[in-house]
């Protein structure tokens, strides 16, 4: 049964022609109670129609015509996550951060430098932390408001999509995102100082698994993540 049509704007990439993934989950969690697990299959095509679908077990489906692209299954996610760090370490953290000097996807949505219009969340290496946690500060603008001076819930999802990478790869070695489960525990306000911060939590031949999470201006968790990202074979082309 068809649920929804939708159209990603092209403003809300990842890499060059395919949606951000954190953003993606976040549509797609939206049909859920609370948490969600999502997988993306295949790179998220935008400014074209798609439409979401029931799935099974309270499920949905993303699907581009025929080709199915993503599904969301109902998830409980657990991971403890560290404190939050002050504003300022994250704000120190983000001087360091790694794609300043060079970035895979620099018009990206969530962590892009060459972007003015998005969240422009640049999550570097925390002292003490290694290569392996990052931080950054995110002050989220009008622009993401949903109601009532609220975030949607889709931003604070890709809030959590691109820490988790630049936690895992200090050499930009090529990566997507495989699946992502997250849940948003309460609302962020636009203009809350906010804290985002990654960390490592291991991987497998050529999967590396990272959790997230996004802080309100009181330290307490808002939302949180566990992605896994694949490493691409040499010579694969980059998708989401």
């Amino acid at each position: 049964m068809k649920l929804s049509e939708i159209r990603i704007a092209a403003g809300y990439c990842g890499p060059p022609g395919a949606a951000n993934g954190g953003y993606v989950a976040g549509v797609l969690a939206s049909f859920m109670a609370e948490g969600a697990a999502v997988r993306l299959q295949a790179p998220v095509p935008l400014e074209v129609p798609l439409s979401i679908h029931a799935g099974t077990n309270g499920g949905v489906e993303l699907r581009h015509a025929a080709t199915l692209i993503a599904t969301a299954m109902p998830a409980p996610v657990e991971l403890e996550v560290p404190s939050c760090p002050p504003f300022g370490a994250a704000t120190d953290a983000a001087s360091r951060y790694r794609g300043l000097q060079d970035h895979p996807s620099p018009g990206c949505f969530v962590c892009g430098t060459a972007r003015a219009d998005g969240l422009r969340i640049h999550a570097g290496p925390v002292v003490n932390g290694g290569d392996s946690c990052v931080a950054a500060p995110w002050i989220p603008d009008a622009a993401l408001e949903g109601t009532h001076g609220r975030v949607r819930p889709e931003f604070l999802w890709a809030a959590l999509d691109c820490p988790g990478y630049f936690a895992l790869v200090p050499d930009f070695r090529p990566m997507v995102l495989g699946t992502f489960e997250g849940r948003v525990e309460r609302d962020v306000r636009v203009g809350e100082p906010c804290v985002v911060l990654g960390w490592r939590l291991g991987g497998e031949r050529r999967k590396h698994h990272a959790g997230t999470a996004l802080y309100g201006a009181d330290g307490r968790c808002v939302a949180r993540a566990v992605a896994t990202w694949v490493e691409l074979k040499i010579g694969a082309v980059e998708g989401a």
